[in-house]
């Protein structure tokens, strides 16, 4: 003998408006019409043939209703869900090989047959272990003895510099190239253009000097002896800055390169 679902005038009216909500669920919206037309005295048959559920589905939500009222046909019990496939033996054996003895590191393939699982219970293992054999992180341990000393004097130098501090750096071998032709600007309805062809004017290098203390920078890339110069390369890259090789002072002090660059 199944339960009767005995329902009051609040209950009532939250099932009306479960149904007559747009946005609501519709496993709900049935859930509600079967403890609606239970309370309306509507025989289980007739119920499953107006909701078009099963038998067993009255029943269960109609008890579900006199045990936990409204709020129990709004909420599925936890289900157990499907059981684990691997064993925790199993997951200890693909962590323990994750590092092979004769290789860099296993595939998710190649692990996978040599543990028989598949590769995408490798992945998950994997995952949830936070492991990661296909990345590598290198590193270098200094054999200089005084490296401590160096660091810090380096390091030092930025953090607390002196009153004139000069950062200087090079980069050579770079290649001077030029267009054969001289590149067609941007006008309205058509793009830049240019040749796709250029000559070699040899290699120059890059010189940059930084004041730590203050703003003051400088790019200088002078000609490589014996060859001709490409427009452009062999100029500073700061308004206001000579042609000529930067002097030191100079770069130390900016009001010096201001001062040269007015006389």
């Amino acid at each position: 003998m199944k339960k009767e679902a005995k329902i009051t005038v609040t209950a009532a009216a939250r099932l009306e408006a479960i149904i007559a909500a747009p946005s609501m669920k519709q496993k709900y919206v049935w859930r509600a019409r079967i403890v609606l037309l239970s309370a309306a005295g509507v025989g289980t048959m007739a119920i499953v043939r107006q909701v078009g559920k099963s038998k067993r589905a009255v029943w269960r939500w109609r008890e579900r209703f006199v045990a936990e009222g409204v709020d129990g046909l709004l909420r599925d019990r936890p289900r157990s869900g499907r059981p684990p496939m691997v064993g925790p033996d199993q997951v200890r054996a693909v962590v323990e090989r994750t590092v092979p003895p004769d290789a860099t590191h296993w595939s998710t393939r190649s692990l996978a047959r040599a543990v028989g699982l598949g590769k995408t219970t490798i992945q998950k293992i994997w995952r949830e272990h936070g492991l990661k054999p296909h990345l590598i992180k290198g590193f270098k341990v200094s054999r200089e003895p005084a490296f401590v000393d160096k660091v810090r004097d380096v390091v030092g130098l930025y953090i607390n510099p002196p009153d004139h501090a000069l950062s200087v750096d090079e980069k050579s071998q770079i290649r001077a190239l030029e267009r054969t032709q001289q590149p067609l600007p941007l006008i309205a309805g058509h793009a830049a253009t240019r040749t796709h062809d250029y000559t070699r004017h040899g290699t120059t290098t890059l010189f940059a000097a930084l004041d730590v203390k203050g703003p003051g920078a400088m790019l200088q890339a002078p000609p490589p002896p014996g060859v001709r110069p490409v427009p452009g390369q062999d100029r500073p890259r700061y308004p206001g800055a000579s042609r000529s090789p930067p002097d030191r002072r100079q770069l130390c002090d900016p009001q010096a390169r201001r001062r040269a660059a007015l006389a």
